[in-house]
């Protein structure tokens, strides 16, 4: 179980963004053809099956029912050939199939959206997914439904279609399973219902619902789907919980409100009506052994649900949600279905949620989506402006009072103590803090990994366009290598070149006056100036690396958001900033008496003179 779920991928970008930062904070110290399906019965295939009615059957005949049932009963279940009557009709919504083995959907897929070979999305397929309960007769036998024969039904009222599987083992016993749709509504309704089942089940012990599903893969990027496809649920106190994103993993849970098999984009949800489930056990299996590798399959998912007896009956219903992570329609449920989708956790979810998500819908309904975000970046690159201003003064700042810090420097360089206590009694004389520089820089760093969080997971980017990029929610690969390159990928995407070419400008364009501003090296410190030379060259390479296989919406955002800042600093350093007006700013202050030391800055002094006092002490 993770609390807060960040994979390797993302830690690893989490990292790549505030080295980036770190780094800046030196350079600014401190559809397809429709399927002609109608509403029909076809009996498809003659299948095999070893029907456990005809146990059930016997159980019933030891119990108290009439004896003079049993031969019916008997001569019905008996029947070892039966024919898997198959249920085929479609919604506005989706293309469903129902088999009367175990009395469940066979085949489900998404008639409004496609996967990677422009085929509808499938969610569930004929070998992929088993809906089960396993209960406990009365003799002791176990049984479960899933290889049961169910006679099928299928009626219309309106706009609801509904399915009704029937499991006969007398006239008076039976189990029904009853599917409602509604046209247009991702959403199915499950009655699970019995009648008479009280002569033959052991009601003292829990029956079991087995829900497993194999997650279709519908996306290119085996690696990148699956490395957001996992298992989630939600508490009843609402708290959101994650099975591991790789490997295997297995959880025990109380009071769960809903279930998701959660595939990137798309989701297989199971919510209970009525009351949260008591206790659920889960487990996730990945399997793909190698993203290089075709596969039909990315992860295996399985949730063991017990339930007590109604009356000594089966009686529960349930909704399942089969459909796309969009957030506005998952929150529209109103049950904290938004939740699944990965936008982050703490702050970053929150400005993701509450601030890119709006702001983007809003953006994309007038505007194209590439250019969208565009905009958006523009809009996100105006507000940070400030923040940017506050950087490149206290750089004009620091660039101005080095020659005078480099005197400190030299007359105290025998006494570390006294020439911090110089350096920073000089500061606050100036009016200068280099912390004023590192500020505004940590305070972008929430802005920019939320929208690294917020360009994979954004719904509304999926299969959308933009010049040579075919879905700005995956890669834009301009070339295909045929073989895979670790770290790398197997192509190569030109977004992320671009990126990485405006940032190296961006770096090597302000190095120079950057340098300049730094204080020289205290003893014992690296050599920032040195290691600024290795940051315009490795971080746009590790850019690159990382974010060829990322969302292009992702590497469009960075590369326009780079250019605009240096159209930025070009505007603040030659017609905002006036060096002589800062000058004469600083000159003024010096004349000024001397502001005591913040509560900060008495803490940094003490902490000095504790460092040195042990230093001492060695």
């Amino acid at each position: 179980m993770e609390d807060n779920k960040i994979d390797i991928n993302s830690l690893i970008g989490f990292f790549l963004i505030g080295f980036i930062f770190i780094g800046w904070l030196w350079l600014n110290p401190p559809p397809p053809a429709q399927e002609n399906v109608n509403s029909e019965i076809t009996s498809t295939i003659n299948v095999k099956t070893e029907s456990d009615n005809e146990e059930l059957a016997d159980v019933l005949s030891q119990s108290t029912v009439a004896k003079n049932e049993n031969d019916n009963i008997n001569s019905l279940t008996s029947t070892k050939s039966v024919d898997d009557k198959k249920i085929k009709f479609e919604t506005s919504k989706f293309l469903i199939e129902f088999s009367a083995i175990g009395g469940q959907i066979s085949s489900l897929k998404l008639k409004e959206h496609l996967n990677y070979l422009g085929n509808y999305v499938s969610l569930i397929n004929a070998n992929n997914s088993t809906f089960d309960l396993d209960f406990t007769t009365n003799t002791g036998k176990l049984f479960n439904t899933k290889n049961q024969f169910f006679v099928p039904t299928l009626t219309e009222n309106g706009s609801e279609k509904i399915v009704q599987m029937k499991l006969t083992v007398s006239d008076d016993v039976f189990l029904k399973y009853t599917y409602t749709f509604n046209d247009d509504d991702y959403l199915i309704n499950l009655d699970v219902k019995s009648n008479g089942f009280k002569n033959i089940l052991d009601t003292s012990k829990d029956y079991n619902l087995v829900w497993e599903l194999d997650a279709i893969r519908n996306s290119k990027s085996i690696d990148y789907e699956n490395r957001y496809s996992y298992l989630t649920y939600y508490h009843d106190d609402d708290k959101i919980d994650y099975l591991a994103i790789s490997g295997e993993d297995e959880d025990d849970e109380e009071s769960v409100n809903w279930i998701s098999y959660k595939q990137h984009f798309f989701s297989s949800v199971l919510i209970p009506q009525n009351i949260p489930f008591k206790s659920v056990s889960f487990k996730s299996e990945n399997l793909v052994e190698d993203n290089s590798t075709d596969t039909l399959n990315l992860k295996k998912f399985t949730s063991k649900i017990p339930f007590d007896y109604i009356n000594n009956e089966f009686d529960n219903s349930f909704n399942f949600y089969f459909g796309p992570n969009q957030f506005s329609q998952l929150k529209s449920y109103e049950i904290g279905l938004e939740e699944s989708v990965d936008f982050g956790w703490g702050i970053f979810g929150f400005i993701n949620k509450n601030i890119f998500v709006p702001l983007y819908k809003f953006l994309s309904e007038i505007f194209p989506f590439g250019i969208a975000i565009i905009f958006m970046t523009i809009i996100v690159r105006i507000c940070m402006a400030p923040l940017l201003y506050k950087s490149y003064l206290s750089q004009a700042k620091m660039k101005i009072l080095r020659p005078e810090i480099n005197e400190i420097n030299k007359k105290f360089k025998d006494n570390a103590m006294k020439r911090q206590q110089e350096t920073m009694a000089f500061y606050r004389k100036a009016g200068a803090s280099p912390m004023s520089g590192c500020l505004p820089g940590m305070l972008q760093i929430p802005v920019f990994y939320a929208l690294f969080m917020f360009f994979p997971s954004a719904f509304d980017l999926r299969q959308k366009s933009f010049l040579w990029a075919e879905d700005l929610s995956a890669y834009d690969s301009i070339l295909d290598f045929g073989f895979y390159i670790p770290l790398y990928g197997d192509h190569v995407s030109l977004f992320p070149i671009l990126a990485s070419i405006s940032i190296f400008f961006y770096m090597k364009m302000t190095t120079g006056q950057q340098m300049a501003s730094q204080p020289p090296p205290q003893e014992g410190m690296p050599d920032m100036t040195k290691m600024m030379k290795y940051m315009i060259y490795f971080a746009p390479i590790m850019m690159m690396v990382f974010f060829n296989n990322y969302s292009s919406g992702l590497s469009l955002y960075y590369f326009i958001s780079n250019l605009l800042s240096i159209a930025v600093m070009y505007t603040i350093k030659n017609f905002i900033l006036d060096e002589q007006k800062i000058r004469e700013q600083i000159q003024f202050n010096k004349s000024q008496p001397v502001k005591p030391p913040s509560r900060f800055q008495r803490r940094m002094q003490a902490v000095m003179e504790e460092a040195e006092r042990q230093k001492k002490n060695k």
